[in-house]
């Protein structure tokens, strides 16, 4: 989900105990507190529950404000450190003096964005007064507050960021261009009002993508088309945007979202990853292709722990490539192998994205976790046939096989680290846990496992993970909450039904719909990270996928694996650079090596998308 590249900037998932600026304690501590009282009140509700048929009828509703306020306070964050998703491939390609221009122009686009919603959200907060609470009894204001807190010191942390890093004379200029260029837009305002479809154009389609282009923040991007539809092509009060980012990003079950990014900083931090790792590599080391075997079931096990594709390949690289080198493996095939099986791995629970998905969608988590499973492994055996045919030549024979002593002692260390996913997909598959509840008793076994048999954290590194995971998860929640502005302002539009009665009615039926599904997602997927293309055509695509008969898990499988592989995709694929930075190989050398794994993923692609068993066997 997150990655350190030329092309995204975000977390770096791997190095999840930097540690913070001074004046920024109070805020990172305040953030740490937060998440880790939602994770101990998690678990005491949940434990009273199951054991004492006890409910704690006011946890939902303080999970709910701690929540809100960890993701905007993670936003602060995230701005301060310049961690939010953002595409930089075009502005890299720029002059270093068109550079300053384009970066001027992000931060000032930003700016507006935050400077917009400042009024509109403090209005928000206010008209929540009247909004009791049942459990607690408080005003919703106490909730809804943290959004104009956090809205007001990303504005001033980015008014900070533009004077100590942007000359004068680039602000300055790039200033009056876009104050001309707004003028301009006032002056056909009643253009836009009389021809909505003009302003949908201009705004949600243009101006999205010129800022995504220029390196703006893609929460701000989704944000800034939203503003400028509403404002120039509609009557409706920006207050409508606030509202609808509450609403995105206040779902009880996006609560487990950063429990797992959590999780998965435990990960790399234990070493339970690398245990599996060690202990596959012990099984299926020696024979042709089974160090490949290696780096897909590893990544395949690894993903049901963490979640996250960067915190998968940053774990399996470092302990497999060396030695598939030694062997004469080249980096580029392993790089390709590599991208392609997080690409793979990434629908295996607990998947980051399925929640999210199963949040803004409606479709049951559960039965997006079982699915998920089956689908991956058909991926997995594609990966796994062409990885075989590829080392048809491979010599093996110098190639020591581990003594049974050896691979019982690998066997018990990462037991314990391979009962996990399992863990996780079988409570959540039962029904003996949601998402959520599971995700909070995933980081307490992860815990203590890794003190116990790992090593163990230190409060210090514990500390740096809290401060981290709300950052990165305050990256990915303000998408969810533009998103879903954004999406209701297409909504309203009135273009979607329109959209709606032509997919409805293509020649070829369901088929053919899932044909246009698979291509827009792939390139969807690659230009604007995968979830931003799920929040904003969910509402969309899947009411008439179910109008088409399509079972709604089967669809969701679909879109998500063509999403995955769109991130994959080179050129412009934001994924296949993250695999190319952990590998340390040029993007160039990579790209010719992994179209032929791009092709079987699309092959097991199109087989789940016409055998809708596959993904709908298993609930």
């Amino acid at each position: 989900m997150s990655s350190d590249t030329l092309v995204l900037q975000a977390p770096k998932d791997a190095r999840c105990e930097r540690k913070a600026p001074n004046l920024w304690a109070p805020l990172e501590a305040a953030s740490a507190a937060l998440l880790a009282g939602i994770m101990v009140l998690m678990l005491v509700s949940s434990f009273s529950r199951y054991v004492f048929s006890l409910s704690i009828v006011w946890a939902d509703e303080f999970i709910s404000i701690a929540f809100l306020w960890l993701a905007m306070l993670g936003c602060v964050i995230a701005m301060r450190r310049n961690e939010h998703l953002r595409l930089t491939v075009f502005l890299e390609k720029a002059s270093p003096a068109l550079r300053g221009y384009i970066q001027a122009f992000a931060i000032i686009m930003v700016a507006i964005c935050l400077g917009a919603l400042v009024s509109p959200s403090i209005e928000y907060a206010q008209e929540e007064w009247f909004i009791t609470s049942p459990a607690l009894g408080i005003p919703n204001t106490y909730r809804v507050a943290a959004i104009p807190v956090g809205i007001s010191l990303m504005l001033l942390t980015v008014i900070g960021y533009a004077m100590r890093t942007v000359g004068l004379r680039q602000l300055v200029i790039t200033s009056v261009l876009v104050a001309a260029a707004a003028g301009l837009l006032f002056l056909l305002e009643p253009l836009f009002h009389e021809i909505t479809s003009l302003g949908l154009i201009i705004f949600l389609i243009g101006l999205v993508a010129l800022c995504l282009a220029a390196g703006v923040p893609i929460a701000f991007c989704f944000g800034l088309g939203t503003i400028g539809f509403l404002t120039f092509s509609s009557y409706v009060p920006l207050m409508v945007v606030v509202s609808r980012m509450d609403e995105g990003m206040s779902s009880v079950i996006l609560v487990s979202v950063p429990i797992f990014v959590m999780l998965g900083c435990i990960l790399d931090a234990t070493g339970m990853g690398k245990a599996i790792v060690d202990f596959l590599a012990a099984l299926l080391g020696h024979v042709k292709a089974g160090m490949s075997y290696v780096l897909l079931g590893s990544l395949f096990i690894v993903s049901g722990i963490s979640g996250s594709k960067v915190s998968d390949m940053a774990t399996v690289a470092p302990a497999l490539f060396p030695e598939m080198k030694r062997r004469g493996n080249k980096p580029k095939e392993m790089i390709a192998l590599l991208g392609t099986g997080a690409a793979m791995a990434d629908t295996v629970p607990p998947s980051i994205v399925l929640i999210v998905l199963g949040s803004v969608a409606g479709v049951s988590i559960a039965a997006l976790f079982q699915a998920g499973f089956v689908v991956a492994l058909v991926l997995l055996m594609v990966l796994l046939l062409l990885a075989r045919w590829k080392a048809r030549h491979e010599d093996v024979h110098n190639v020591k096989r581990a003594g049974l002593r050896q691979a019982v002692k690998l066997s018990v260390i990462a037991a314990p680290a391979l009962l996990l996913p399992f863990l996780i997909r079988g409570a959540v598959g039962s029904g003996m846990a949601t998402a959520t509840e599971v995700s909070t008793i995933a980081v307490l076994y992860t815990l203590v496992v890794g003190q116990v048999l790992y090593g163990g954290i230190g409060v210090r590194k514990t500390y740096g993970m809290l401060v981290e995971t709300a950052s990165l998860s305050g990256t990915i929640l303000l998408i969810l909450g533009t998103a879903s502005a954004m999406a209701w302002a297409i909504t309203q539009s009135g273009v979607i039904q329109g959209l709606s009665t032509f997919l409805a009615n293509l020649p070829g039926g369901w088929i053919a719909y899932m044909a246009v599904t698979i291509v827009v997602f792939l390139v969807l997927g690659c230009v604007l990270e995968g979830l931003p293309a799920l929040l904003l055509l969910a509402p969309i695509l899947f009411p008439i996928a179910r109008n088409l008969g399509i079972n709604e898990v089967h669809y969701a499988m679909v879109a998500v694996t063509a999403m995955n592989i769109g991130l994959m995709m080179p050129p412009i694929g934001v994924g296949f650079y993250v695999a190319c930075r952990i590998g340390g190989e040029p993007p160039d050398e990579v790209m010719g090596a992994i179209l032929p794994y791009l092709g079987a993923l699309l092959l097991g692609l199109v087989i789940i998308a016409l055998v809708p068993g596959i993904s709908t066997f298993a609930l």
